[in-house]
């Protein structure tokens, strides 16, 4: 065997894993299909009849003298029965394959956008989100699209090309060997354009995935674009991608569009053929009508049957993409036997805790323990391991070596949900939903009343603008609070995180990118937030958190110094030197 014709036959068999594992997820559905493909049956079966009726009926009707009104009466009676029985088979056989079809792609997309919510944070920073929106939205429909149609192909196709095969043998078995020979030419065609179709519908898809990466990059970061005068440039980066999908598409279409001319060209051949052996061999007419009608019959599924192939191939491509999504690992899972963390929170420790990102060291035997209501701060450069630090406890990673522990258990013993419901989370870049105020302020507490909401954002201070709007709590905050000032995010975040009313609060430098009137009302609120709560806050700006407990110094990845404000600026270290850069420049 060539190498050319290996590779042929590996891709070859790669699609149909793909696809078989694609059907897989059609089997809880098994009896839909059993009566999808009865029902095929029978619209099979019920096409061959008419046919087989129809030339003793062209004999009757053309030769007057044999026909009587029993006769008129019987096949006014029998043919339009035949024909309900032939459309009710196919209604109900592409209901209940197309009910399959679109529950299976229903539950595929489900289930990917599980696997995206279940995957680590790490994971993301190592993806594009138009990636992952182009495989959940796009990717799905072709999906969607080739299981129906080739499911439905499969069922009722094969009958109706059995049962014609059986009409036209019937007829005449000379003439259904002659015609026959010519319909294995129709797959020649399609073996040649099935390659060129998979390779560029997987290159179309991977080139609109960037589509909807640009698009969703450029409406995220509109203020930058226009702030930079980049508009004509984020316009030729679409445009040139969208050129790209539009070029893959046509070679696609271009392939597809190929095979049905060849296949009509060969099937009119076929019909010529017939004609000639009528002429010769003197065929009575209603026989040669009914081979001929037999024969285009024969033509529809001989062709959808061809084109199994092509749809196997462009939808493989598209189901590989989805499928390394579902494959993807899930680095931080719950363990077997994780219990839920219902005991307060007494103690919280870090033993010899290092962490890397894949080959790349980030912390390196981190050691300090935090007790219930105590207030602990990081501090430290940019790149010295701070947010990788606090993003271990509600295992946003898990550690490469060395355990994060509450109550003197390992956090890894316990389920995720019940782990992260401990705590709440202030970054300084604040995320808001394009819903509601009232919505975004309960989003961790969906059973909060309206009162505890404004309970929550009066303790945030956060009331007074939130009345001050139109519509007041029912404002829509736009796509990551685009409507609102940086200042009125952060205090709604504050909120958020008040209704929760977690023991444990995450403050990831929720003051560092405020205006001075937006800080004091801010940290007013972070007062409160931070009251009589275990508190590991980040920050910048050494003002805000002299009054902690105690702060740790990161430098490089390992703690430096650890000590109340007081103490770290006698010590004259690594602290005093952030301190002087800050307060005596």
């Amino acid at each position: 065997m060539s190498a050319a014709a290996a590779k042929k036959k590996k891709l070859t068999e790669k699609d149909w894993v793909v696809y078989k594992r694609l059907l897989t997820y059609a089997w809880p559905y098994k009896t839909r299909l059993i009566l999808g493909t009865l029902f095929g049956i029978i619209f099979a079966g019920s096409t061959a009849g008419m046919l087989g009726a129809l030339p003793n009926t062209l004999n009757k009707f053309f030769n007057p003298e044999d026909i009587g009104g029993v006769a008129i009466l019987s096949i006014a009676i029998v043919l339009p029965i035949l024909g309900l029985i032939r459309g009710i088979g196919y209604f109900l056989s592409m209901y209940y394959i197309k009910w399959v079809g679109h529950k299976v792609v229903n539950d595929l997309r489900i289930s990917l956008f599980e696997r995206i919510q279940a995957l680590s944070v790490y994971y993301f920073s190592r993806q594009k989100a138009g990636e992952l929106i182009s495989r959940t939205a796009n990717d799905t429909m072709l999906v969607e699209s080739a299981v129906s149609n080739v499911i439905g192909d499969l069922v009722r196709q094969p009958f109706v090309f059995v049962f014609m095969i059986g009409v036209i043998i019937w007829l005449d078995p000379l003439l259904a060997f002659l015609s026959l020979v010519v319909f294995p030419v129709c797959l020649i065609p399609v073996v040649q354009f099935g390659k060129r179709v998979r390779r560029n519908s997987r290159e179309a898809q991977s080139k609109l995935a960037d589509i909807v990466s640009i698009l969703q990059e450029s409406i995220a970061g509109v203020r930058v674009v226009k702030a930079f005068g980049m508009e004509p440039y984020e316009q030729q980066r679409f445009t040139e991608r969208c050129d790209q999908v539009f070029g893959r598409l046509l070679k696609v279409a271009r392939a597809r569009a190929s095979i049905e001319p060849v296949i009509v060209e060969i099937s009119i051949i076929g019909i010529s053929m017939v004609l000639i052996y009528a002429y010769l061999t003197e065929m009575p007419m209603e026989i040669f009508w009914t081979f001929a009608i037999a024969l285009v019959a024969l033509y529809d599924p001989v062709k959808r049957i061809s084109k199994i192939h092509l749809a196997i191939q462009q939808s493989s491509a598209a189901a590989e993409r989805i499928f390394e999504i579902l494959d993807e690992t899930i680095t931080v899972p719950d363990v077997p036997g994780a219990q839920l963390l219902t005991e307060s929170v007494r103690q919280i420790e870090f033993e010899a805790v290092s962490f890397a990102y894949e080959s790349e060291p980030v912390l390196a035997d981190i050691n300090f323990s935090v007790r219930p209501g105590e207030c602990i701060a990081f501090v430290g450069s940019s790149g010295s391991g701070k947010t990788t630090l606090v993003s271990l406890l509600p295992r946003f990673f898990d550690p490469s070596a060395g355990t994060v522990k509450i109550n003197g258990r390992d956090i890894r013993e316990f389920t995720l949900q019940s782990l992260r419901q401990q705590m709440g989370l202030v970054t300084q870049d604040t995320f808001l939903f394009n819903d509601t105020i009232a919505n975004n302020i309960a989003y961790g507490r969906k059973d909060a009343s309206q009162k505890e909401i404004e309970e929550a954002a009066q303790r945030a201070h956060a009331h007074n603008f939130i009345t001050a709007l139109p519509e007041g709590y029912n404002t829509i905050a736009g796509d990551r609070g685009v409507r609102l000032s940086g200042g009125q995010c952060q205090r709604l975040a504050i909120a958020r995180a008040l209704l929760r009313n977690p023991p444990i609060m995450i403050l990831d430098e929720a003051t560092s990118a405020l205006d001075t009137e937006s800080e004091r009302l801010v940290q007013a609120a972070l007062d409160d937030l931070m009251a009589n709560r275990t508190v590991f806050a980040i920050a910048h700006r050494l003002s805000t958190i002299q009054h902690a407990d105690r702060i740790v110094v990161l430098d490089k990845g390992r703690i430096a110094e650890i000590g109340t404000h007081a103490e770290l600026l006698e010590q004259g270290g690594l602290y005093k030197y952030l301190y002087d850069l800050q307060f005596n420049a």
